[in-house]
């Protein structure tokens, strides 16, 4: 994105397992060119960060429309399946436009947080009652273009779904997002291209929306291109019957007789699983992202993060439906929740919980050489303000514990993405008012 070189002076940098006064990264061509440790002072002419840089976040799971949702489904009560009545109604009036406009300002909302990826499962490929657009892949540009002008990087997850349900065919609002079959979705997803700000990988909606003969197909997408692929996985209690009912196994079960599983896959949610299926997720490296935020929110339940880690699934995180953006909420609520669960503390320490927030989480998008400070690594930096009302107190030797456990979005001060200062000091350099820009493509969405 930028091949200025510069250095950036870090007061304090979290280096993947302790915090680092004084240091300096000298950044070229986008990427860290090496790191000074012992540097108590700015270099001459470096930028200077003050309060604690860690490397850039990843934000592994996003469907940037569901943002206009933010409060309206908070009315009332109800359940998962009432929540998306109402994501129905909203996806019917996204066009191409009003879609890159939301997209823009959520993207540039996500780098305010501090998020320099995004891993964005698109669904929404077609016109309402799911004629093609002259460019099949129109919304899908749109969003590649909102995160360019956002300032971030993303992995568009191009979604196969296909049907309402095992053997049914889409309801009126699902067909804008089939595209009949999957060879065809194939054939359409392999016109997107990857960009120096994007990577193109594929998911499965979801077991009941891939019909399993065809499961294999998307699956044998990613792995000719050696791209991530990721799913909605035992989210729901009612899939979980419906596809024993349909196939005899879970959804688990049912992806890895078809060769869905393995180290490029993530499996998104991951919460209704027995132990068998928790076994087949860790022993073929698939990955777990977990979306605390959104679980909460839709009353989907706790998933087993630690036992499926411990069984060799790499963990991240991410926003979902966008009830609120930030990682550092994620995070915690993902320890907080397993203590809430079993009434113990720790599960996870500081460290681990961030390298799930960035490391692993763009090892998930398919950004293996992203998410830590180190010559080498692409340039991206967060830096956390470590004297706000929530973080002013604790020694900055307790900078991890302070981010994860203290902070929120709202302390973070600068984002640098591969070397380009897109935050600083709190205001977006490029998207001059997200909140403004946020309000104005939502209430496109209403009118």
């Amino acid at each position: 994105m930028t091949a200025t070189p510069r250095t950036y002076w870090l007061e304090h940098a979290w280096l993947g397992t302790h915090v680092e006064p004084g240091v300096a990264v000298d950044v070229t061509d986008g990427r860290v060119a090496a790191v000074r440790t012992d540097t108590p002072a700015p270099p001459p002419g470096a930028e200077i960060l003050r309060g604690l840089t860690l490397p850039g976040l990843a934000n592994a799971h996003s469907h940037a429309f569901h943002r206009a949702l933010r409060s309206t489904v908070q009315v009332g009560s109800g359940t998962f399946w009432t929540w998306r009545e109402i994501m129905y109604a909203t996806a019917e009036r996204l066009t191409p436009d009003r879609y890159h406009a939301l997209a823009r300002a959520v993207y540039a909302e996500m780098a305010l947080a501090g998020i320099t990826t995004v891993g964005e499962f698109h669904y929404v490929h077609h016109a309402p009652g799911g004629t093609p657009y002259a460019d099949p892949n129109v919304m899908g540009e749109a969003l590649l273009a909102a995160a360019a002008e956002a300032g971030i990087r993303i992995t568009l997850l191009d979604a196969a779904y296909l049907s309402s349900g095992f053997g049914r065919p889409p309801t009126v609002h699902q067909l804008r997002f089939s595209d009949g079959d999957a060879d065809a979705w194939a054939a359409r997803s392999s016109l997107l291209k990857d960009r120096d700000h994007a990577r193109i990988g594929a998911a499965v909606h979801s077991v009941r929306a891939v019909p399993a003969e065809q499961l294999a197909t998307v699956a044998r997408w990613a792995e000719e291109r050696r791209a991530p692929l990721h799913v909605h996985l035992s989210e729901q209690t009612a899939e979980n019957d419906a596809c024993r009912e349909a196939h005899g196994c879970t959804p688990a079960q049912l992806l890895a007789l078809h060769g869905v599983l393995g180290p490029r896959t993530t499996g998104v949610h991951n919460t209704h699983l027995t132990a068998e299926d928790i076994a087949l997720i860790g022993g073929s490296g698939t990955g777990t992202c977990m979306c605390p935020t959104t679980e909460r929110d839709l009353a989907d339940g706790i998933g087993p993060a630690v036992a499926l880690q411990n069984e060799g699934s790499p963990l991240s995180l991410g926003s979902d439906s966008h009830a609120v953006v930030d990682l550092f909420e994620e995070a915690r609520a993902m320890e907080l929740n397993e203590r809430l669960r079993t009434r113990t503390r720790g599960h996870w320490t500081a460290a681990a919980l961030l390298r799930a927030a960035t490391a692993d989480g763009h090892a998930a998008l398919g950004w293996d050489d992203t998410g830590t400070i180190e010559a080498g690594a692409r340039a991206d930096l967060t830096t956390v303000a470590l004297d706000s009302v929530r973080t002013a107190g604790p020694l900055p030797r307790l900078g991890a514990e302070t981010a994860v456990f203290a902070a929120t979005a709202a302390d973070v001060r600068h984002t640098v993405v591969a070397g380009r200062h897109v935050v600083r000091d709190g205001a977006h350099t490029l998207v001059l008012d997200v909140p403004g820009a946020l309000a104005q493509a939502v209430q496109a969405l209403r009118a």
